[in-house]
């Protein structure tokens, strides 16, 4: 099937079938809003055990124009999302319909919206040239508090991944439950330090209106008083509710993604190139759907700019895999034993594969190698 056809971006437009759920759970709450994550993380698993691999590569010199169906979900996502959390917002609080407890698990699980898809199209976003698609994406981000992720990302992520540098970088034995409120401060840190050399390399403080941190800032405090404006402090109480899931599951899956894969130190500060072997690879079919491709990780890595229908698939021996997509690897992450069970053993067979010669892994579990120059 051509690239250029309908039919061959329609799956990965099936994440719309989640607002009419969303409405749903809305209207009858108690039971109904289960339908959210069980229409994402469980149906897509169970996709992808009936689906299994998608193996194929597209043309990576594919140009945009012929691109058109895809780029076009991640753009309506924006207004869709906005339109669905603040107009339920306005029903359920107005209405009266819902207990105080379901309102608040109601948008707990609206964070699987801007979560689980928001954010992740917002990191297509991000990647892209033109302005107007950086800016959808930075407001995403702000949709849910985290509009410091571009910078981070884009700056400290892309840059330092595999180095202790790296917040996002999830240290071998380090659990979800410690690595969480790491990465919140870490990546905070980071990413404003970051734009303040940025300033500093012009000879501006970091205070300058090109400070994209004003940007995020405004907006994500234009979002805090849209909420206010509509159910007061309630209302901003469950919009940061929203924000708070979505932001878990981000880095839930930033936990997944790079999970003790570091980046050979060759001696006063120098690593190695980043290679698709840094980065977790999963070509489960129905969650790449759903995910736009993000499972294709080790591609994204190596061509950070690369859209998402055109990211490449590699074969074991290019990059490590994991064994159930990320929905199951999120799942696993949430119980450590369990996920040291699935893993360790990995890591093991990955550093023997590719640094036979490294005989000491403690600086790099520890993450106490020298910092990148």
């Amino acid at each position: 099937m051509s690239i250029k056809s309908i039919r061959a971006a329609l799956p990965f437009w099936l994440s719309l079938a989640l607002i009419p759920i969303a409405v749903v759970a809305a209207i009858y709450g108690g039971w109904a809003i289960a339908l959210l994550p069980l229409a994402t993380w469980y149906l897509f698993t169970f996709l992808d055990f009936l689906l299994g691999l998608n193996l194929e590569n597209y043309d990576p010199d594919t140009e945009d124009k012929d691109l058109f169906w895809y780029r076009l979900i991640t753009l309506i996502w924006v207004p869709v999302q906005l339109i669905t959390i603040f107009g339920l917002m306005i029903y359920v609080t107005r209405s009266g319909h819902l207990h105080w407890g379901e309102e608040w698990a109601l948008f707990a699980a609206l964070g699987i919206l801007s979560g689980t898809i928001g954010i992740n199209y917002s990191h297509e976003l991000m990647h892209q040239k033109p302005k107007i698609e950086r800016w959808l994406g930075d407001i995403l981000l702000t949709s849910v508090l985290y509009g410091h992720f571009r910078s981070e990302h884009l700056l400290v992520h892309h840059r330092y991944v595999g180095t202790p540098r790296d917040p996002v970088t999830a240290r071998y034995g380090e659990s979800f439950y410690h690595f969480f409120p790491r990465v919140l401060w870490q990546s905070l840190k980071s990413s404003f330090l970051a734009e303040k050399a940025m300033l500093a390399r012009k000879n501006l403080p970091w205070h300058h209106k090109s400070n994209p941190f004003w940007r995020y800032w405004a907006l994500e405090a234009g979002f805090a008083i849209l909420s206010f404006a509509i159910a007061g402090w309630w209302g901003v109480f469950l919009f940061a509710t929203q924000a708070f899931w979505a932001v878990f599951q981000l880095e839930l899956v930033n936990y997944v993604e790079h999970y003790a894969l570091t980046r050979k130190h060759l001696g006063d500060g120098k690593y190695e190139h980043v290679k698709p072997r840094h980065s977790w690879n999963a070509a489960h079919k129905a969650s790449n759907w759903l995910l736009i491709n993000l499972q294709r990780h080790s591609d994204h890595h190596y061509k950070p700019d690369r859209r998402f229908p055109l990211l490449q698939n590699y074969t074991d021996d290019e990059a490590p895999q994991l064994p159930f997509g990320y929905p199951v690897m999120t799942m696993a992450a949430l119980v450590p034993s369990i996920w040291r069970k699935v893993m360790h053993p990995r890591v093991h067979t990955w550093r023997n594969l590719y640094y036979p010669e490294i005989e000491d892994w403690t600086p790099y579990k520890s993450a106490t190698n020298p910092l990148p120059r």
